[in-house]
């Protein structure tokens, strides 16, 4: 049977508009450059461990060795991309914020609010932690715990529609489109071809960074190495810290925030929340990721530049140490589990600036200072 013409033309005109089409609507092959005429020699980065010589109590403090994941040891080009990653609007959906919008130099890489603004400009639960020695904290990050890796940490902010809100694959896309980042990534990690980019290998970078956070040049850290001596005041404060025999009082601080890295890397309920039951805090905190029983429950942050982190608290809603003090010395507020430490604490005025002029020795201008931890754009 055969077809009338002006059908035939209709027909094979519909065929090749089809084709025509799809044509079109088909994405470009992507492009994979090849990497391999680029040097890969990675060069090791070893940590920079402080001796102490001053006994405190029974023993000299020990800063525990940091622990590395065998399969993302430091390298110089992994800190450098890490450190690009870590300051790149890139990150963000719109290209206006990085990870250092929350975590800058100046406040110990924090960013000083109380609560951290996203790029949609919607504020978030909790303050923003510092990362100073960071890679240390070898019980989960985030004030509750939730992750248990920088590397796994530093996936989750991209993603989250409060802080950068964007999709990896969009930022992968950006990244190896990018007129440099090909080439670190090939330097940092040895990929072949762009195609290799992956937002586990920029998280790496970025965990990496993270890593070499760390300070150890405070004049606690001089004093420890016997190279400077305490004032009175500081030195009270000092021994009230660590409850040592002969202080005017006993402070309990050092039960959370334990020496040589000013944290326990755990967990505790501070009397920040009033609660009746187990069921009724606001804030949940670590409860959400291990049970009811911790409730309450938020990491002890390092006190390493406390004097440079506030606000103060996982909320941020305390402005200064002396407000910071003031809780503690109240008692806080009662709940099932708050900790037992805390209505223990009460100090006199005299002895309240003495521990914060303790406090104060942890500060290390050093580190903030440091032009390898700055903004390389």
């Amino acid at each position: 049977m055969k077809l009338e013409w002006s059908k035939y033309w209709v027909l094979s005109f519909c065929v090749v508009a089809v084709f025509a089409c799809s044509e079109e609507e088909m994405p470009p092959p992507e492009e994979n450059e090849d990497l391999t005429d680029i040097e890969y020699d990675p060069i090791s980065v070893e940590i920079n461990y402080p001796i102490y010589t001053v006994q405190v109590g029974p023993s000299i403090p020990v800063i525990p060795q940091m622990p590395i994941p065998e399969d993302n040891p430091l390298t110089e080009d992994g800190i450098e991309l890490g450190r690009h990653l870590f300051y790149d609007n890139i990150l963000s959906a719109d290209s206006t914020q990085s990870c250092s919008s929350c975590h800058l130099p100046s406040g110990s890489f924090t960013d000083n609010l109380a609560v951290s603004i996203g790029i949609d400009g919607i504020p978030g639960k909790r303050s923003s932690m510092s990362l100073l020695n960071v890679g240390f904290f070898d019980n989960g990050l985030f004030w509750d715990g939730r992750s248990n890796t920088l590397e796994e940490q530093a996936l989750l902010p991209v993603e989250d529609e409060i802080e950068l809100h964007n999709t990896w694959p969009n930022v992968i896309t950006k990244l190896k489109k990018h007129d440099t980042y090909p080439t670190m990534f090939r330097k940092a990690f040895g990929i072949e071809t762009e195609s290799e980019i992956t937002k586990e290998l920029a998280a790496k970078a970025i965990a990496q960074f993270e890593r070499s956070i760390y300070s150890f040049e405070s004049k606690f850290d001089r004093y420890l190495k016997g190279e400077v001596l305490f004032e009175d005041d500081e030195l009270e404060g000092f021994e009230m810290f660590l409850d040592l025999p002969g202080a005017s009082n006993d402070a309990h601080c050092s039960h959370c925030h334990a020496m040589p890295l000013m944290t326990s890397n755990d967990y505790f309920n501070n009397g920040l929340q009033e609660a009746a039951t187990l069921a009724d805090f606001e804030e949940k905190g670590r409860g959400l990721i291990t049970g009811p029983a911790q409730n309450g429950f938020f990491r002890a942050p390092t006190l390493r530049n406390i004097e440079l982190t506030g606000p103060y608290m996982h909320d941020g809603s305390m402005s200064t140490l002396e407000e910071v003090m003031d809780h503690y010395i109240s008692g806080g507020k009662p709940s099932p589990n708050r900790d037992s430490f805390i209505p223990a604490i009460d100090l006199d005025p005299y002895e309240k600036q003495s521990l914060i002029a303790f406090m104060r020795t942890l500060t290390d201008t050093q580190v903030i200072n440091d032009e390898k931890l700055k903004s390389p754009f």
